[in-house]
């Protein structure tokens, strides 16, 4: 398979999650802003809202290969926010210490893919 054709597939599949996410997140947006409000985040509804339709617009981008390394780079940065405003898992305690560090990983992780590709 063509190397393209891979990237291409990876930005698939990286923006496709972010904009399941996105989607999801309206769906259920009282119980996520619930949350963020229970964990001091600021402006709970502002933000829910704003980082959601960074996550469908930038994930479709993506997935789409429109303007690729703007929309790879927007979720770069949306999501080390994410990880260091919402993940905070160095101050839970445990058991919820492990499924936030957990999570924090697996953000790194499609971080590094986003770079790895070469779209950033």
């Amino acid at each position: 398979m063509p190397i393209d054709t891979i990237q291409a597939t990876g930005a698939l599949l990286i923006g496709g999650v972010f904009v399941f996410a996105g989607i999801e997140h309206f769906l259920k947006f009282k119980a996520m802003r619930d949350y963020l409000a229970s964990r001091k985040f600021p402006a709970p509804a502002l933000m829910l809202t704003a980082g959601s339709v960074i996550e469908i617009v930038a994930g479709l981008m993506l997935a789409l290969g429109l303007a690729v390394p703007f929309a790879a780079g927007a979720l770069v940065l949306f999501t080390l926010a994410t990880n260091v405003m919402l993940l905070r898992f160095w101050a839970s305690e445990e058991p919820e210490r492990q499924v936030l560090r957990n999570a924090f990983l697996i953000n790194l992780a499609v971080v590094g893919g986003l770079l790895v590709s070469g779209t950033v």
